[in-house]
């Protein structure tokens, strides 16, 4: 394939090398130093593009692709709020986009075990949970958008919780939660490329299920692997319809 890389930064860098060690070609890499390369000609040169951008721009990037025509995966997080409206442009366009909050393949494990573990755990009240995510400082949004898909999961089988609540520590805000909100607890700690604990805690035992990346390798590798699956599709897809766990 021929792949533009959209977000041409340290995840752009290993996504770039990945892409050539599979056999594909990078046509086009936009970075904030040459945002009007990023325009319908170039674009067409390519057979699908990759975004991780940042959440300012990763909606330009998302209409641009539409007017060109090519699919999309989309890495960044941060712009989920428009994901309805996102999702019907696309569909009425009879465009292709598929994004997600992280595209490792063991994280993708890790949330489909997570929902299954909060479904065992929906039987036993006497346990509170909570999310703890650490990133680098570089990481623009709070919390991950790994941590809010953990939450989600753990919302839609904990009858107990209602909603996720985020502080992120050193701000300088203490959160209180209510007894029905989903703690997530973020940190941002120098050269940490991501890792996720969700914790179940009585007063007689803790349980603590847990997701650590050693590098963003994994995240660069399963999207190209997601730009493999996607590029000769139409439609609007999840990261989670890559994968089949079923047992």
């Amino acid at each position: 394939m021929k792949i533009a890389i959209l977000g041409y930064g340290k995840m752009g860098r290993i996504i770039e090398e990945f892409a050539s060690e599979r056999g594909h070609e990078v046509v086009l890499k936009v970075n904030i130093d040459n945002l009007d390369d990023l325009n319908v000609p170039n674009l067409r040169n390519a057979d699908v593009a990759i975004d991780f951008s940042t959440p300012d721009s990763v909606l330009t990037n998302i209409n641009t692709c539409f007017d060109a025509g090519v699919p999309i995966v989309v890495g960044t997080t941060g712009w989920y709020g428009r994901l309805q409206e996102v999702k019907d442009q696309c569909i009425e366009g009879n465009n292709t986009l598929l994004y997600g909050s992280n595209f490792s393949v063991g994280v993708n494990v890790f949330f489909f075990v997570n929902k299954v573990l909060a479904k065992i755990m929906n039987r036993y009240p006497q346990y509170e949970v909570q999310v703890d995510e650490i990133h680098h400082t570089e990481k623009l949004d709070s919390p991950s958008g790994t941590a809010m898909s953990i939450a989600e999961g753990i919302l839609g089988e904990l009858d107990r919780k209602s909603e996720w609540v985020n502080e992120l520590i050193g701000s300088g805000e203490e959160l209180i939660t209510k007894p029905d909100q989903l703690l997530i607890e973020s940190h941002r700690i120098e050269d940490v490329p991501g890792t996720h604990t969700v914790i179940y805690s009585s007063e007689v035992d803790e349980i603590e299920f847990k997701h650590a990346a050693h590098s963003r390798a994994g995240f660069a590798l399963g999207a190209v692997l997601a730009a493999e699956w996607v590029h000769d599709k139409t439609g609007f897809f999840n990261i989670t319809d890559m994968f089949d766990f079923s047992v």
